[in-house]
């Protein structure tokens, strides 16, 4: 399958979708955003790894940030926080630079390692994004944690591949439907800067329109 431009997703939602489909549909359908200290934090973040105009050369190693990249087999395109080439007699050609060179997406994350895949995939999506582009063969990326600063190494085998191909399809399929995902309350929930919008605690708590309609079948 091969999605149009006017179909493309942002890329950026497959995380968001993994972590909590609530919020995905209130960022991407409803066209929701907040910001509290934590997505504050994360932009501050990327602001450097986003900085387009920075290209280091370090011997054997070329860093490239900001780099835009599109998938029509997924359907999402998105931005890149730092690609690097690494000098490489099996890799591909790079233009400018002389030689072979293979190529290692890292993604910035303002936190700490995760229990769950969710950052996981975002960064194996853009390494499927790049290798549809280039034709390269990209077997591995990494995690950059802001709290922790260390790497996570992510190595991108066919279980993760194929459930960045399922979770794609079903992001399409949502927003297709104009799909709205109801709340789910979860731990994660007092640190989302959605929580207001979303509404957690009400889950359970029957809307006034339910209220109403369950009262007249109940005197019927």
């Amino acid at each position: 399958m091969s999605y149009s431009e006017e179909e493309f997703l942002p890329l950026s939602g497959i995380q968001h979708f993994a972590f909590c489909r609530r919020q995905w549909s209130l960022i991407t359908i409803d066209g929701v955003w907040e910001e509290n200290l934590l997505t504050t934090l994360g932009t501050l973040l990327h602001e450097r790894a986003h900085d387009s105009s920075i290209r280091e050369h370090r011997g054997d190693l070329i860093i490239v940030r900001g780099l835009a990249i599109v998938s029509r087999e997924l359907g999402l395109n998105g931005i890149c926080d730092v690609v690097e080439f690494h000098r490489d007699p099996h890799g591909l050609p790079l233009t400018g630079e002389e030689g072979r060179w293979s190529i290692v997406p890292v993604e910035y994350k303002k936190g700490s390692r995760k229990r769950t895949d969710v950052d996981r995939l975002q960064v194996c999506a853009q390494a499927m994004c790049l290798e549809e582009m280039t034709g390269a063969d990209i077997p591995k990326g990494y995690l950059f944690y802001g709290a922790s600063k260390n790497r996570e190494q992510v190595e991108f085998d066919d279980a993760l591949r194929s459930k960045v191909r399922s979770l794609s399809e079903e992001m399409h399929e949502a927003y297709r439907r104009q799909r709205s995902y109801k709340p789910k309350k979860t731990n994660a929930c007092r640190s989302c800067s959605l929580v207001d919008d979303c509404m957690p605690d009400r889950i359970g708590h029957a809307s006034v329109r339910e209220y109403v309609q369950r009262r007249l079948r109940d005197s019927a």
